[in-house]
Parts: structure tokens; C-alpha cells; sequence
């Protein structure tokens, strides 16, 4: 089987920003409520002028500049959302046209909730090893796919539900995936059906997104663990050898619980739920290019990806990071040195 790895990434957030106070002038809630249950301490939302489209393109141009790629070199591009700006067309459709990706390219959407992104990896993983998104590059069969996890959920919100308008989030993270026969890759999805959460169409204009906190809870508490355990199994792998796990950036406390489980080193896994909130499928992405602004990612490191979400939904995909990963965190210091020069 071939492989997927990490060769760059890039995100953008919506640029408002809402804190939990804002909500406390507005809802009967408080920062302290709000955080002790989530770890949410802010959110961002998209201004007038943004959109789901709008923040993936960003994040994309972000990934394919710091990949030193040009669009005509991705030959498989994937969107995971729930929140698109239409039904048709797709996110990934509307990126082709505005990135100038190759018209002779499989480009969709993938609807999996918070676990969209590794679904998508999955799905790009398959188009590459088909050979139907492959091409030569300089001698080289590799495939290069761009996935997105993008997500405007401010306007699928219900304002007077404390218990839901706190979570979410706008925002978009995208990375440049590279193929390969011999990386090392695994992943792990499943779907168990259920209406714990539901999201309203784009059609269904006055419904908003609904859920049962306490079920998805028990559901996620139960969900990261075991894809986790399954991951490490299928790679033959132990934990001390993964450098970081990134989960679905949901509540703080699910990862902490997952901590207990696996009797895990904290610091292993990364949390940036305090100032983005859950943005879905956008969530795990948005981290990973985090970790690499703050230069936590670098060359060949193997990183464990692990979500849940609507649907209900779960997966995980355990990979390593490029032999040519670009390290935004070491090029802004090459720039500042040249600056200073």
C-alpha cells in the first residue's frame, strides 16, 4: 500500500474574534463556566467579506507557497466540510478554480464532520495509489495532493444555545501530501450512524446545528482511545516512538481522559482548542500548521492523527512528516536574519 506524507501545511482563521466573555454579556454563562468544561477560552468567526471558500483558499496559497509548488503540480484536491458555501459547487471545485489547480484532477468534497480531514487523506491516499492522480514529476511516480479540512460553522449556530454557541469555530488548514511506496502509513476509520449531533443543510435556513453533549461525550471518550490502541497495533508501533499526537481539537477534557487511558505523557499531545474552539474538520489541520509555525514539526518525525465526530464518525491515520517537510518557524528565522543583514 502506498503511503501519504506530510510535505507542508497552512491555515487561516476567521478574523473575528469571540471570546467567552462576549458570550457572558449575552448568554447566562461566564468565562470560568465555559473553560472548565471545554478549555475554550476564545473563538474566530468569519467577518462578512469570508467564507468557508474563502479561508481554504488562504490556508492552500499558505501550503503550495511554503511547498514551493505551483498549483498545475497537485494532482488530487480534497475538501472536508460540513459547513460549504453551497452544496454545489463543492469547496474543493471552487479552490480549483481559484487556486488554477489542472482541470485533469479528481476534486471533491468529503462530508465526515470533525473526522473530515482524515477522511479525506484516506480518500486522496486512494486517487494516488490508483495512478489516476499520479503523473511523472522529474523522473519521480509521486502524487501530490492538497486536503483541506475548511469550516464556517458561525452560521449554522444558534445564539441562545449556550450549550452549542460556545464550542465552534471558523477556520481552515490545508497540507501538501505527498505519496510514497515506502512511508509509513496506517489509518483506521469507522462510522457508527446516529443523530447525536446534526448539522442542518444550506437549505434548511432557519435549523441549527443541535447536540446531545453528554452522549457525544461518552461516544469521543471511548472513540480516541480505541483508534489510538488500533493505529499503534496495525504500525507495530509503541507510543514513545510517535513524536506528537494530534486529536480532534473538540474539549479538552476528552483528550485528557484519552490521556488517563493510554497512561500517555501529556506533553505528547498537542491542544489549541483555548483559542480556536472546535472547528471540525478544519480542527486537526489548523493545529498541525500551529506545530509547524511554532517548530514543534521538522524532517521525518511520525505523527498520530486521531478524531471523532457527527456522522457519528471516527478516525485516525498514523504517518511521518516529509524528508523535505518545510519548516515555516526556521524560514521566518532565515528571513529575519536576512532582514537584518
Amino acid at each position: 500500500m502506498n503511503g501519504l506524507t506530510l510535505l507542508s501545511t497552512g491555515s487561516c482563521a476567521g478574523s473575528r474574534v469571540v471570546t467567552n466573555d462576549d458570550f457572558a454579556k449575552v448568554l447566562d454563562t461566564s468565562d470560568e463556566w465555559i473553560y472548565s468544561r471545554t478549555g475554550i477560552h476564545e473563538r474566530h468567526f468569519c467577518s462578512e467579506e469570508e467564507s468557508c471558500v474563502s479561508l481554504a483558499r488562504e490556508a492552500s496559497k499558505k501550503a503550495l507557497e511554503r511547498a514551493g509548488l505551483k498549483p498545475e503540480d497537485i494532482d488530487c484536491c480534497i475538501a472536508a466540510t460540513v459547513s460549504g458555501d453551497y452544496t454545489s459547487p463543492g469547496v474543493a471545485c471552487s479552490l480549483q478554480r481559484d487556486l488554477g489547480l489542472r482541470e485533469d484532477i479528481p476534486v471533491l468534497d468529503v462530508n465526515a464532520a470533525c473526522s473530515g480531514f482524515l477522511y479525506g487523506m484516506e480518500t486522496a491516499r486512494g486517487f494516488l495509489e490508483s495512478g489516476k492522480a499520479k503523473r511523472d514529476r522529474a523522473g519521480k511516480k509521486d502524487g501530490l495532493a492538497l486536503v483541506v479540512g475548511c469550516e464556517q460553522l458561525s452560521r449554522l449556530l444558534d445564539p441562545e444555545d449556550r450549550s452549542t454557541c460556545v464550542l465552534f469555530g471558523d477556520g481552515a488548514g490545508a497540507a501538501i501530501l505527498r505519496s510514497s511506496d515506502e512511508a509509513l502509513y496506517e489509518s483506521f476509520l469507522g462510522a457508527r450512524g446516529g443523530d447525536e449531533i446534526v448539522v442542518p443543510g444550506p437549505g434548511d435556513g432557519s435549523r441549527r446545528i443541535t447536540m446531545d453533549g453528554k452522549a457525544v461525550f461518552r461516544f469521543a471518550v471511548e472513540a480516541l482511545p480505541r483508534t489510538l490502541r488500533a493505529l499503534l497495533a496495525e504500525s507495530g508501533l509503541s507510543l514513545s516512538e510517535v513524536d506528537h499526537v494530534v486529536c480532534h481539537q473538540a474539549n479538552s477534557r476528552i483528550i485528557d481522559h484519552c490521556i488517563r487511558s493510554m497512561k500517555a505523557d501529556p506533553e505528547k499531545f498537542y491542544k489549541n482548542m483555548d483559542h480556536f474552539g472546535n472547528t471540525s474538520a478544519a480542527s486537526i489541520p489548523m493545529a498541525l500548521d500551529e506545530m509547524a509555525e511554532e517548530g514543534l514539526l521538522r524532517e521525518n518525525q511520525t505523527l498520530l492523527l486521531d478524531g471523532f465526530g457527527a456522522g457519528l464518525t471516527w478516525g485516525g491515520v498514523i504517518f511521518r512528516t516529509d524528508a523535505s517537510f518545510h519548516r515555516p518557524a526556521e524560514q521566518e528565522r532565515v528571513n529575519r536574519n536576512e532582514n537584518a543583514e
